[in-house]
C-alpha cells in the first residue's frame, strides 16, 4: 500500500538528520533570494569583465580578519555618497564634493582613486585636496577637463599613482622632517610629519570643479581608498568580490543539482517501470540499451562532449541527465516487476485498463518515497560533477559557479600563495550542499526501507 504525502512527512519529521538537511536547504534558498534581491543582475553578467572590478582591491583578505589581529590592516573603502555643495561667485560656478574618511588602521593604504562623470560646457578646472587630522591641507591635483562647445559628458579616474599627484605632494616637503622623494602618494598623505608612521584620524578629501558662465553636474562621484581587506569573503586576483560569486553560485548550484536529479530520476523511473511492467522482449531490449549507456565512462565522455560541442551550463545539465538515469532505471524495473504481480494491479489489467493508466495510477505511486530519496541523493553527484568539470576548465566560464571559482583559484596558484579565502568558502559550500541532500536522502531511505530504522 502506497504512503500518502502526509504519511511520508510524518515519517520524515521523526528523523533529526533529515530535518537538519531541510534546514540547510532553506538556508541555501535564502541565500539565493538574497543574491537575487541585493545583487544587480549586471554584476552577475560582468563577472568576467575586468573593467567592472577595477576599483576593487586585488587578492584582499576578508574584512573580519581584523578582529583577530593586533595591528589593524587598512580596509578597502568605496565612498559613494559625498557631501555636496554648490555656489556661484561672479561668473564662476563652483561644485564641491567632500569625502570623509576616518582612518584608524596601523598600516598605510595601498592607493586611492577618485572616479567621476562630469556633464558640462566649456573647460572646467578640477582640483582635489585633502585636509588631514593635524589640519594640514595638501593639494593633490589640479587639471583642466577637455574643452567642449556643447554639453558633453566626461568620465575620468584619477589615481594616486598619477605623476601629477606625486609631484604636487612633493612640493610640501617643508612640512615633513623626512625626505618624500621615494614615498608613494598615499604614504605622504597618511603619514605624520615628524616620522613616516601612520597618522590616524579624520580626513576630508575635497573635490572642487570650477567653470565659467556654465553650470556643472557631477554624476557617479566616488572615492576609493585602497586597502588590504575587503568584504565578507575578500577578493581574488582579478579584483572580483568573492561574496558576489559565492552568493550567485548558490542558485546556480541548486539549479544544476535539482534539474539534473529530477530529470534523470523521472526519466529513469518511467523507463525502468515500463520495462519491468511490459517484460519479455520489450524488457530485454530496453535493459540492453540501459546496459550500453551504463557501461559508458561518464566523466571522460562529458569532458569530450564539453570540448567538442560546447561548455554551456545548459548543455552540461543535459549531458548529466543523459548519464544519470540508468541506475535509477535498473532499480525501478526490479520494483515494478514485484508490484505488477500484486492482486490490485492484476485486477486493473483484467478490468481492461490501459498499460499507461496502470503504470501511472497503480505502480508509480508505490515508488513515490523511493523517488524522493533518489532525487535527494542524486543532487550532490550533479553538483560535484559540474564543479569537477569547471575545475578542469570545462565548465561555463560566463557563470560564477563554485567550481568555476575553484578553477580560477587553481589557475592563479591560490593554494601555493596561501589565499585560503579563495579556496575554502566555495569548497565548504559544495560540501555543505551535498551534505544537506545526503541527509534528506538518508531520511527518505528509512521510509523506503523500514528495516533501516533504529
Amino acid at each position: 500500500m502506497s504512503l500518502s504525502s502526509s504519511e511520508i512527512w510524518n515519517e520524515f519529521s521523526k528523523n533529526k538528520i533529515g530535518l537538519v538537511g531541510i534546514g540547510i536547504i532553506i538556508l541555501l534558498f535564502g541565500m539565493s533570494a538574497v543574491a537575487a534581491v541585493t545583487i544587480p543582475v549586471e554584476t552577475f553578467k560582468e563577472w568576467n569583465n575586468p573593467a567592472s572590478w577595477i576599483t576593487f582591491p586585488k587578492s584582499s583578505l576578508p574584512a573580519w580578519v581584523n578582529f583577530f589581529l593586533n595591528e589593524k590592516m587598512p580596509e578597502h573603502k568605496i565612498l559613494k555618497n559625498p557631501q555636496t555643495a554648490s555656489q556661484t561667485v561672479g561668473e564662476i560656478s563652483i561644485l564641491s564634493n567632500g569625502f570623509v574618511v576616518d582612518y584608524e588602521y596601523d598600516a598605510f593604504p595601498s592607493d586611492f582613486i577618485y572616479e567621476y562623470t562630469a556633464r558640462y560646457t566649456g573647460a572646467p578646472l578640477l582640483q582635489i585636496s585633502v585636509i588631514r587630522p593635524d589640519g594640514l591641507e595638501l593639494q593633490l591635483t589640479s587639471v583642466s577637463l577637455p574643452k567642449s562647445s556643447s554639453e558633453t559628458s566626461y568620465h575620468q579616474l584619477i589615481f594616486s599613482t598619477d605623476d601629477s599627484v606625486k609631484k604636487n605632494l612633493r612640493k610640501n616637503a617643508e612640512h615633513f622632517t623626512f625626505p618624500l622623494d621615494l614615498l608613494s602618494a598615499e604614504d605622504i598623505v597618511f603619514s605624520t610629519t615628524d616620522t613616516n608612521k601612520v597618522l590616524k584620524g579624520h580626513y576630508v578629501f575635497q573635490v572642487n570643479l570650477y567653470n565659467v558662465d556654465s553650470q556643472i553636474v557631477i554624476k557617479d562621484s566616488k572615492f576609493i581608498l585602497g586597502g588590504k581587506i575587503y568584504g565578507l569573503i575578500g577578493t581574488d586576483e582579478l579584483r572580483r568580490d568573492l561574496a558576489v560569486g559565492l552568493l550567485w553560485g548558490t542558485p546556480l548550484a541548486l539549479f544544476i543539482g535539482i534539474s539534473v536529479s529530477v530529470g534523470s530520476v523521472v526519466i529513469g523511473l518511467i523507463y525502468g517501470v515500463f520495462a519491468g511492467y511490459k517484460g519479455k522482449k520489450t524488457d530485454e531490449a530496453l535493459m540492453r540499451f540501459n546496459d550500453v549507456i551504463y557501461a559508458m565512462p561518464a566523466l571522460p565522455l562529458l569532458i569530450i562532449l564539453a570540448v567538442t560541442i560546447g561548455n554551456s551550463i545548459f548543455l552540461i545539465v543535459g549531458f548529466l541527465m543523459i548519464f544519470g538515469w540508468v541506475g535509477i532505471a535498473k532499480v525501478s524495473r526490479s520494483m515494478a516487476m514485484q508490484i505488477k504481480t500484486l492482486q490490485y494491479v492484476e485486477a486493473a489489467k483484467i478490468m481492461g485498463q490501459k498499460d499507461i493508466k496502470v503504470i501511472f495510477k497503480h505502480i508509480l505511486p508505490q515508488l513515490l518515497p523511493y523517488t524522493f530519496a533518489s532525487i535527494a541523493i542524486s543532487v550532490p553527484a550533479a553538483i560535484t560533477t559540474e564543479a569537477g568539470l569547471s575545475f578542469l576548465g570545462l565548465g561555463d566560464p560566463t557563470f560564477p559557479t563554485w567550481g568555476q571559482i575553484l578553477h580560477d583559484a587553481s589557475t592563479f596558484g591560490a593554494a601555493a600563495r596561501g589565499l585560503w579565502w579563495w579556496i575554502v568558502p566555495p569548497g565548504v559550500m559544495i560540501a555543505l550542499t551535498g551534505l544537506a541532500f545526503v541527509f534528506i536522502g538518508n531520511a527518505m531511505d528509512t521510509i523506503v526501507n523500514p528495516k533501516l530504522k533504529r
